[in-house]
């Protein structure tokens, strides 16, 4: 059984609402609901990757975060795991290079042969003991790390965006685990503008470099998941649409400037009663239950971002509620915060290969679960996503001459 989670780990001080979570209080109730889920799935191959870890002032959040890894490495809940491999991209001095992502492997003590790929010595090697490596990320061979150019999102001076990359051996199966965090919107006004969305777009190249990268010929292709914080969101402008269908709008412009700084969206009758108000960083729908009446899925005509990779990426269907942006109040944890027009954010998807393993297992065993975590507890902003499934021994023999890419030192 492996287990792919893909959270925004709760490391960092959070100040919202009446009720705001303290780190500790957050870190206990989202290290329940993760354990419940460990317990209930009972993985071989755990692999959790974190985006924005140590949350948005990283220097002031780094107790958190060793408290957090310490936790997790020594907890009961996990003690079966003999083996261990934590990648923490903690240098943040280095704003050229730090993206603050986190990706943690555990290794059952029943699971008798893993390798992880050295991609400086192209070898596969075998997995022995628990291992952390934090400020050295640039020079260990184990992994791929990058931070997207600067440029890619001017509008965001000190974007902490990019992705980490592993590749691992198991049952003669080669896959790559890719870690990521995409670019979000900045501002709900623009998005708003056109469809799809400007951010959309940026998005959009960012994965098709990704992509490009872990499928290039400086290694031996494998079957690849790439998971973690996508910040795709549904389409805007068709949202709004949809929402407002009778509504008439009124813009608010800046006194001093004149550029766009608010827009109401009020029902023709019924009093003119407000809709939604929009802002740069307001999303104020007056009926929250759309997002959670049959978990969202009516909205999910208008999630296309991923329809433009449609031939390299592949996703279980979702059943989930969107995943973001979730009140960080103790007390609201099925609530959504009124900043950003609720999405699912947070995806495990597969290149077609991949895909066929977990499809293979599903039709064999029953047994795959694409969902999300802790639905009426504070988890943060986001609800992790994880996908569960079983890989059969000898699965991967078929593709990529798996055997012999598996050449251990």
């Amino acid at each position: 059984m492996l287990l792919l989670l893909c959270p925004s780990a709760p490391t960092g001080p959070l100040g919202s609402g009446p009720a705001p979570q303290t780190p500790e209080n957050l870190q206990r109730n989202w290290l329940r609901e993760f354990y419940q889920v460990v317990h209930a799935h009972r993985p071989h191959f755990l692999a959790l990757h974190c985006q924005e870890f140590g949350g948005k002032n990283y220097e002031a959040s780094m107790s958190h975060v060793d408290k957090f890894v310490k936790e997790l490495l020594s907890s009961d809940a996990m003690k079966e795991y003999s083996r261990a491999r934590v990648y923490l991209d903690e240098n943040y001095k280095s704003q050229e290079q730090f993206t603050a992502l986190g990706s943690f492997y555990f290794l059952h003590e029943s699971l008798k042969n893993i390798y992880q790929f050295d991609f400086k010595a192209k070898k596969f090697k075998k997995v022995t003991g628990k291992e952390i490596y934090s400020d050295t990320l640039e020079s260990t061979p184990m992994l791929e790390k990058e931070k997207f150019p600067q440029d890619y999102f001017p509008e965001c001076k000190w974007s902490r965006k990019g992705f980490l990359r592993t590749r691992w051996c198991l049952a003669d199966c080669a896959f790559d685990l890719v870690n990521i965090h995409l670019f979000h919107d900045a501002s709900n006004l623009v998005a708003w503008e056109t469809s799809p969305s400007v951010y959309s777009g940026i998005r959009h190249k960012a994965l098709g470099y990704v992509l490009d990268r872990i499928v290039d010929h400086r290694f031996e292709k494998a079957s690849y998941f790439v998971f973690g914080d996508f910040n795709f969101r549904l389409d805007s402008k068709s949202v709004v649409e949809t929402l407002c269908t009778k509504a008439t709008m009124q813009t608010v412009r800046a006194a001093d400037t004149n550029e766009v700084v608010k827009l109401i969206f009020r029902e023709s009758d019924n009093d003119r009663k407000v809709m939604l108000q929009l802002e740069k960083k307001l999303f104020d729908y007056f009926n929250q239950e759309v997002f959670r009446d049959d978990n969202g899925t009516a909205l999910l005509e208008f999630d296309k971002e991923l329809s433009v990779f449609k031939d390299r990426l592949h996703e279980l269907d979702i059943s989930f509620p969107p995943s973001y942006p979730y009140s960080e109040d103790c007390s609201q944890g099925r609530q959504y915060m009124n900043t950003r027009c609720p999405a699912w954010c947070d995806r495990v998807l597969m290149s077609p290969s991949a895909k066929e393993l977990v499809l293979r297992s599903e039709s064999e065993e029953k047994v795959v679960t694409y969902d999300h975590i802790g639905p009426n507890v504070c988890m943060g902003d986001h609800k992790p996503v994880f996908l569960a499934f079983r890989i059969a021994p000898g699965a991967g023999k078929p593709h990529a001459r798996v055997p012999k890419c598996c050449v251990v030192q």
